[in-house]
């Protein structure tokens, strides 16, 4: 092993530096509710439990070392907006630093009119926070990938263990939130995609008006129907950490509590998952999130894509990512690419619970005739994005 590593180093010093600067830039808003510190206190399964910030630092300090042997210095600018209104403000001062590539963690309706905004601008927005389909779809951009996983890709790893489980009926609870309603139409439609039974769809509701509390109550929601899983949808996380237990039938909680898709799940323990995961552990002091993660691989992605363009050409190096050529090593047992029609890298999704991890999707069985890793979330064929 170490004369391997004196022999890795040796090449890396006889190849011709480059010198070059790549700086990579990192956006969020000051006030995300996301990251108010009530909910980061509660560790709500699937969500993010800090800034994604420091996944992208944790990847900028592991791979400065390879880079700056091939004559590359890495640099990350952060910039955060008060709101919406001035994120175009904020990102102009990441561009006037020389940023071009910009890892940006907004709610979906934010980075979409940002995306809208700045296409033509010369700067690719790399998505780490937001799981909404349309961005992917209709509200695509030329400049906009995706590290952060869509809501159909989560579903779809979902829906294919359920199969794989033989776990076919399905009783839904829905919550009252736009983001509820996205979840549970990217469910059903794995559930049709996979044969899956949707036996009834009921709406939850935590409230205080004693006249709603039985839409809170998740022994009534689950009464009168025969099921084999309890899929909830709730981006909120506070009604579905408790149905665990408590439903009528002795059956499994998924979807937003329980048994949870994620791109990223701590407890993995192959693949040099335990590695990153200590890493990240000693310098954000917690665990390490899907969200961190989707940020540790968007450094990792445009590092790599930078070093194989040899030019440095910004223009080049996107084409690259987009082109499905790029390899990145995710620590998942699978070789990472982006797919060229949506910008969404594919990558194996977790399902996790607490500190474990069921299975990895796409679970076996399920096939597809280039990729198994488009068997989550829309395939070409399926697409709506259009440029």
């Amino acid at each position: 092993m170490k004369r391997t590593l004196l022999l890795s180093l040796a090449l890396l010093a006889a190849l011709p530096a480059m010198a070059r600067e790549l700086n990579i830039g990192y956006l969020d808003l000051a006030d995300d509710p996301r990251y108010d510190a009530t909910r980061l206190e509660r560790r709500f399964q699937g969500q993010p439990w800090g800034r994604p910030l420091a996944g992208a630092e944790v990847a900028v300090e592991e791979s400065s070392f390879a880079a700056e042997a091939l004559g590359l210095t890495l640099k990350l600018e952060t910039a955060e907006a008060d709101d919406a209104d001035g994120l175009g403000a904020a990102l102009d001062g990441l561009l006037a630093h020389g940023a071009r590539f910009v890892l940006v963690d907004l709610p979906a309706p934010a980075l979409a009119q940002l995306a809208a905004a700045t296409r033509g601008r010369g700067v690719t927005l790399i998505n780490v926070g937001a799981s909404a389909d349309a961005l992917r779809g209709a509200q695509c951009q030329p400049h906009l990938l995706h590290t952060a996983a869509s809501e159909s890709m989560l579903a779809d790893a979902l829906g294919q263990y359920l199969v794989s489980r033989k776990w076919r009926k399905v009783l839904a609870l829905v919550g009252p939130l736009p983001a509820d309603r996205e979840r549970m139409d990217a469910f059903a439609r794995s559930a049709k995609r996979y044969g899956l039974k949707i036996v009834a769809e009921r709406p939850f509701k935590l409230s205080n008006d004693p006249r709603e509390r039985d839409l809170g109550n998740i022994g009534l929601l689950t009464a009168g129907e025969d099921y084999d899983a309890v899929y909830i949808a709730d981006s909120d996380g506070e009604f579905a950490r408790d149905a665990q237990f408590r439903t009528v039938l002795p059956r499994p909680v998924v979807g937003s509590a329980g048994l949870v898709a994620d791109i990223w799940q701590w407890g993995w323990e192959r693949n040099g998952a335990p590695q990153l995961n200590n890493r990240f552990r000693k310098s954000a002091k917690r665990e390490m999130s899907g969200a961190d993660w989707a940020a540790w691989v968007a450094v990792k992605g445009v590092v790599e894509a930078s070093l194989r363009v040899a030019d440095g050409d910004d223009a080049a190096v996107l084409r690259y990512l987009r082109g499905g050529e790029i390899i990145i090593d995710g620590f998942k047992g699978a070789r990472l690419s982006f797919r060229a029609w949506d910008g969404q890298l594919r990558q194996p999704v977790f399902l996790g619970y607490g500190n474990g991890v069921a299975a990895s999707a796409p679970v076996d069985g399920f096939l597809h005739p280039t990729n198994t890793l488009d068997t989550l979330g829309a395939d070409e064929r399926d697409s709506t994005c259009k440029f």
